[in-house]
């Protein structure tokens, strides 16, 4: 029996359903379906690199940002949880140190990590997060190797669960399983994967998508310290009645890393004119009784932004004590408040005025869930998505809405996965 036999054998096991379940959800035909997903990757991976010595399957969930909208870059709080979206790789390994990846709907990827530098040529590119990932696991003295990947992702590209998050933290844990114990730590994960972006991918992020897809289930992040402190809490949305919608209104995200960077830019600004390096470093009370001072040396949207960070980071703290508490009208109330503060001090709902695809999802879920549920804008904003929490007795009109509205594929229901790299086995 191949190897491959083998893996196909196993995913028809009872020991497979149970992860299926954990990972997916419940519903026995989700959990059907992916199975279906995993044997037709393995046919794939058979098909494009033939012959294998060992098999892996491993996959990286999705993020949801819940609360601490654009606080992370500048060493805030936040709320966030892995989603039932994965990218999921198909793995054999190599004895040399050539990386050979066919993603679904992309060309053949092939480099080679002896070389980890940076390249101009990979900005932007898939190519830049696995080189970008060995180059910092080799730093962090972790091995690193060849191999062969054959992935698909339910996290679309620009659907704002971060698929790039999402390949980092798999590609992180395929090295770690290939040339090291597998036991490498979520935050190291998390780190090296922001690196990744950052420096090989070429995009200013923070470190919240990464944390979130590398932690896995519900958790509360507090980025003020090197280490972020992650503590993991525990909250059944569906139990008490909610099913959490993510839409994606459409909207180009072209010409808009400017207006990205210009978020974590301006709020470095205030803090430097207050002695800090990030607005972490500056006490809120510092902040509000420098306003005066600040105009004329920042711009005021500069100010309404770092007002937006302060309030945001206590939106958090009030979330979390919500949560814990079981109070779940409170803690919709401050996700809505956290929406309307995006909007009116952040400023990231839109970019161009002919151009409102995020304002028009937010007004539209205003108006149907009319004090039920809650709605904010989710993670980077302008051409991105909104996070919805919809009772069930409205769930189908407010999809119906959203599609009529958006587009057919504009709905995401979630689950919150309770992992977050996992290698199926």
């Amino acid at each position: 029996m191949t190897v491959y036999e083998k893996m196909l054998a196993t995913l028809d096991s009872d020991k497979v359903k149970e992860q299926l379940s954990m990972l997916y959800g419940s519903d026995e035909a989700i959990c059907s379906a992916q199975a279906e997903r995993y044997k037709e990757l393995v046919c794939r991976h058979e098909k494009y690199f033939g012959n294998a010595d060992e098999l892996h399957m491993i996959s990286a969930p999705g993020r949801m940002e819940i609360g601490g909208n654009h606080t992370d870059h500048n060493h805030g709080k936040v709320l966030a949880a892995s989603a039932s979206l994965d990218t999921l790789a198909c793995v054999s390994k190599r004895k040399d140190s050539f990386v050979r990846v066919r993603s679904e709907g992309y060309p053949l990827i092939e480099l080679d990590l002896r070389t980890l530098t940076p390249k101009d040529n990979e900005k932007g590119r898939t190519s830049g997060l696995i080189r970008g990932v060995a180059d910092r696991m080799v730093q962090m003295g972790y091995k690193v190797g060849g191999y062969e990947a054959t992935i698909t992702s339910s996290v679309v590209s620009g659907s704002g669960l971060s698929s790039s998050a999402a390949y980092e933290v798999m590609t992180c844990a395929i090295l770690d399983r290939l040339y090291n114990q597998g036991n490498m730590d979520f935050k190291d994960a998390a780190m090296i994967s922001q690196y990744a972006e950052n420096v090989h991918f070429g995009k200013p992020s923070g470190l919240l998508d990464q944390m979130a897809s590398a932690a896995g289930g519900l958790v509360t992040v507090d980025f003020k310290d090197e280490k972020p402190l992650v503590r993991a809490m525990n909250y059944d949305f569906a139990a008490k009645g909610y099913a959490i919608v993510v839409v994606a209104p459409g909207g180009s995200h072209a010409n808009l890393t400017d207006h990205y960077a210009a978020i974590p830019q301006e709020m470095k600004q205030v803090a430097a004119c207050l002695g800090g390096q990030f607005l972490r470093d500056v006490s809120e009370d510092t902040f509000r009784s420098s306003i005066g001072s600040l105009r004329g040396k920042v711009s005021d949207r500069a100010i309404l932004r770092a007002l937006h960070f302060y309030q945001e980071n206590n939106r958090v703290d009030r979330q979390i004590e919500a949560l814990e508490k079981d109070d779940i009208e409170a803690f919709f109330r401050e996700i809505i408040a956290s929406g309307r503060s995006s909007f009116m001090y952040l400023q990231n709902i839109y970019a161009f005025a002919d151009q409102q695809p995020l304002s028009l999802a937010l007004a539209l879920a205003e108006e149907i869930l009319n004090g039920r549920g809650a709605w904010r804008v989710h993670g980077g904003g302008f051409a991105g998505t909104t996070l919805n929490f919809v009772p069930y007795d409205l769930l189908q009109k407010f999809v119906s809405t959203m599609r009529a509205a958006f587009g057919p594929k504009s709905c995401l229901i979630l689950n919150i996965r309770p992992e977050g790299a996992y290698e199926l086995k």
